[in-house]
Formats: C-alpha cells, sequence, structure tokens
C-alpha cells in the first residue's frame, strides 16, 4: 500500500518518508565544500614549514603526553619511590640523570608534560570563552552595556596579569583547577578586543543589516554570522595563548604557586630548592628549561602560521 494511502489501515504506522533527492544532494554539496576549504587550508598550512615543523612537534608532545600513564606510573613522582642515586648525571644512572632524591628525569618529564600541556590548553580555552563571550557582546551592543563592557577589560588589561593570577591561585588554594582558573580569568581581556574589533567589521557588512530588515534577533546575528566569521581569529589566537599559559603557569610553580601534580614548572622550583645549581646537577634545570621553550616556541610557530594562512593581508 503507498505511503500516503487513504485507504490505509488507521492503526497502520506509515513507513518514514524518504529524504527528497534535493535535500540529500545539498547535503552532499555541503560536505563536498567543507572538504574542499580543509584541503585548500591544509595546502596553505604545508607551505608554511615553520609551522609544520610546530605541529609535528606538539603532535609528538601530545602523543607522549597521552601515553605516560600507558607506560609509567604515578609512583615515578613519589620521592619515596626514588630508587637511583642523588643527582645522578645523564648516561650515569638514567638517561638523563636524577633528581634529589633519585627520581628519572626522563620519567619526571614524561610525566609532567601531561599536567603541563592540559593546564595550558585548559587555561587557554577558559580564556578564549570569556573573551569570545565579551567581544561579540561588546561589539554587537554598541551602548552603554557595550562601553561598560569594554571599560571592565580594559581595568583588567591594565592589572599585572601574572601578578594577579599569582594572588587568584594563592587564595583559591593550589590545585590543578585554581591554577587553570587563575591563567584563565587574568588572560582574556586581550581576546575580548580582538575579537570586539573583528564584530564591529562584520557587522559593518551589508548582508547584517538585511539580516536585521527581516526579523533576526541579537542571539541570531551574534552566533550564526558574526561568530563563524570571528572563529578562524579565534583558532590562530587560542594556539598563541596556548603557549602564554605554559610559560605563566610555569613561573607560578617556579614562584611556589602549583597544583600537586608534576609539571615541568615544578621540576624547575625543585631545582631551585635542592640547589641544583651549586650541586653541579644542570641537567635538572636545563632539561625542563628546554622543554618549556620547545613547546613554546611550537605553539607560537603553529599560531604565526595560522595567521598568515587565515589572514591573506600577511601573506
Amino acid at each position: 500500500m503507498r505511503l500516503g494511502d487513504p485507504h490505509e489501515h488507521p492503526g497502520r504506522r506509515g513507513l518514514p518518508r524518504a529524504r527528497p533527492e534535493s535535500e540529500v544532494g545539498m547535503t552532499t554539496m555541503a560536505w563536498t565544500r567543507r572538504r574542499m576549504a580543509a584541503g585548500r587550508f591544509w595546502n596553505q598550512f604545508r607551505k608554511q614549514r615553520a609551522g609544520v615543523a610546530g605541529l609535528t612537534l606538539l603532535v609528538v608532545a601530545a602523543v607522549l603526553a597521552v601515553l605516560a600513564p600507558v607506560f609509567l606510573d604515578e609512583d615515578v613522582t613519589s620521592v619515596v619511590e626514588g630508587t637511583g642515586q642523588k643527582f645522578a648525571a645523564p648516561g650515569v644512572d638514567g638517561l638523563l640523570g636524577t633528581d634529589e632524591s633519585g627520581r628519572s628525569i626522563l620519567e619526571l618529564i614524561w610525566w609532567g608534560a601531561g599536567t603541563s600541556l592540559l593546564i595550558g590548553f585548559l587555561a587557554a580555552v577558559l580564556a578564549m570563552v570569556i573573551g569570545t563571550l565579551v567581544g561579540i557582546v561588546a561589539g554587537h551592543f554598541r551602548g552603554w552595556f557595550g562601553a561598560l563592557l569594554m571599560r571592565l577589560t580594559d581595568w583588567f588589561l591594565v592589572l599585572p596579569s601574572l601578578v594577579t593570577a599569582l594572588v587568584l591561585a594563592a587564595i583559591l588554594g593550589g590545585s590543578m583547577v585554581t591554577i587553570i582558573v587563575a591563567i584563565g580569568v587574568t588572560a582574556w581581556p586581550s581576546t575580548a578586543r580582538l575579537i570586539r574589533a573583528q564584530t564591529l567589521a562584520v557587522e559593518a557588512r551589508p548582508y547584517i543589516e538585511r539580516s536585521k530588515a527581516l526579523g533576526a534577533g541579537h542571539w541570531h546575528i551574534m552566533s550564526r554570522h558574526v561568530l563563524p566569521n570571528v572563529a578562524p581569529l579565534l583558532l590562530a589566537s587560542t594556539t598563541l595563548e596556548v603557549a602564554s599559559a605554559i610559560v605563566t603557569e610555569s613561573t607560578l610553580a617556579f614562584l611556589g604557586v602549583s597544583s600537586d601534580k608534576t609539571s615541568w614548572g615544578t621540576m624547575l622550583r625543585g631545582s631551585y630548592d635542592w640547589n641544583a645549581a651549586s650541586n653541579g646537577a644542570w641537567w635538572y634545570i636545563l632539561i625542563p628549561g628546554l622543554c618549556i621553550v620547545a613547546v613554546v616556541m611550537a605553539f607560537t610557530l603553529v599560531g604565526r602560521a595560522l595567521e598568515v594562512v587565515l589572514n591573506p593581508r600577511l601573506r
């Protein structure tokens, strides 16, 4: 019996209607356009050799951080589980030497990579969310409310972010969550100003006026028109923000405000507390520092490459 036949039994549910060929075709075309856009993006990105090198280093670091709990146990960070010699040089007791408790520097670096990368990434995401929300709202509502948001942003910009994060982390207590919050809530103002400027540029385009004339509301304009247009810029900004967050976390840890998890920053603090320089344990200072520099440089290279790809004026 055909679908929609008036003689069909009333108790029998009709078969689901097939999707119109035009709808299927439009969906296929949309996915095709997205794949083509992604292909063009990758073709342009891989021309940035520095960006590709940075991305390769980040992939290696991320994979090692993810695999750390598989190959290592958290006991490698325990001071009572260290079985090596105190301040043993690289090659004497362990590939990269040991610390003041006989723990392997290689294992500490490997285990701490996850903490440093996770704090940096989540803090950058938090700053991105706050900055994007404030920037889009301030750019869309240009009256007293938008002006109030920008004055709040300017006030946060005047505050020294490192000192503010240090005070917040000390007040909230030393845990991974509080470190992420302390970094995130002090790093959003620059993102907010950047997104506000882009929002003003987007809302000056003619199709925004047409949308308003057709009855589009504030939420529709901000979410369907403004946000997709600022997203590429946001991607590059967030990548650079991760590098800044990792440096901030390492600085806070060195100053004595850190989580209870081992990170590259806490390793630098440990080398200072135990006078690694005076004991000739240069590897205890140099190796964590090089890891921080390498990962921060990789994020910076990727972020700069994204800026060049996404902003044709920089090519």
